[in-house]
């Protein structure tokens, strides 16, 4: 199978053939974002985003398709047969399109309806969409697999997808977890700072663990940003607890810079699926001797003798002589 153009892209592809959340728009703009990221690309890259781009351009809404036609409008290594689907290319002659052709002036039209603003609750509606356990995982091991700027794009989608967020910390509960992490990050004890990680975000034990060993630090960027920890206190994290990027300006101006323009939807998106994975892995876990119990309880019913007084039968009894009496 041909390599996708970053890991975890057929995760996703695998969850927009599902039933149930749409995450085809949110697809093609990370396909567009991490093609047009690079001035050249190969044949199977090539190759494979024009499969999947002319494949999702019909199945998606206007506004995504719009955003992704401007983007490879500029672009100039946009393949043809995309450019095409998207209007920008003569189906015939196979080059661009003028940008800048005359435009008869239309009849006027009556003016429009005003458009109804949504209310709150249906905008809460709208975003929610609760998460499979599968997909949670999903999402879980896409963001673990990725890069450093594939996971800042992850992070930014995630704010537009309609996928039901975590709900938020208390703000009490948040502000312990603040001056607890901070003071275990200052004396580096690894073992009580992944502990209060994991108690405040209510993560069990491995994911906590997969967080602060992350060495990349999107994933402690995110943690901290569902806490809603302030950006002082975060970058002092990253100073004493990450010596590895503590002692580079470039990464604590990277992670900084991309907790400051991390919004609080991703974090608690993101916050979800780490939760919802967890469940993906106990019932993959015990699925399987819960079967063979089924089994095994289907065949001893099975193999079970008669019993050896029918039922309306009278029982034998013994007189003292050794005789049988009725």
């Amino acid at each position: 199978m041909t390599k996708s153009l970053f890991p975890g892209f057929d995760g996703l592809m695998s969850l927009s053939r599902r039933e149930g959340v749409d995450v085809r728009p949110t697809l093609l703009r990370v396909l567009t974002d991490l093609y047009v990221q690079k001035s050249t690309h190969s044949d199977d890259e090539q190759r494979q985003f024009v499969e999947l781009a002319t494949r999702l351009i019909d199945q998606v809404d206007d506004a995504t398709r719009a955003a992704v036609k401007a983007r490879l409008a500029i672009y100039p290594q946009a393949p043809i047969p995309v450019l095409q689907k998207l209007g920008l290319v003569a189906a015939q002659e196979g080059r661009r399109v003028p940008l800048a052709r005359e435009i008869p002036t239309p009849a006027p039209a009556p003016a429009p309806a005003p458009v109804r603003t949504p209310t709150d609750a249906e905008r809460r509606m709208a975003a929610n969409m609760a998460m499979q356990p599968t997909d949670a995982a999903e999402i879980h091991d896409m963001f673990f697999r990725a890069g450093s700027s594939e996971r800042a794009l992850i992070l930014h989608n995630l704010a537009q997808t309609p996928l039901k967020a975590a709900p938020r910390i208390p703000t009490a509960r948040a502000r312990r977890a603040w001056q607890i992490l901070e003071m275990a990050a200052i004396a580096g004890d690894v073992e009580n700072f992944t502990l209060e990680l994991g108690d405040s975000l209510i993560l069990p034990s491995r994911v906590a663990a997969q967080i602060v060993d992350d060495a990349g630090g999107e994933a402690l960027a995110v943690a901290a940003r569902a806490l809603d920890m302030p950006s002082p206190n975060f970058q002092r994290i990253l100073l004493f607890f990450k010596p590895a990027i503590g002692t580079s300006v470039n990464e604590v101006y990277r992670l900084s810079r991309l907790y400051d323009r991390l919004s609080d939807r991703s974090a608690l998106v993101m916050l979800a699926a780490w939760r919802g994975s967890t469940l993906a892995v106990t019932r993959a876990k015990y699925q399987p001797s819960l079967h063979d119990g089924e089994r095994q309880r289907a065949r001893a019913g099975a193999s079970q003798t008669r019993p050896g007084v029918q039922p309306g039968a009278m029982p034998r009894r013994t007189g003292t002589d050794g005789s049988s009496e009725r």
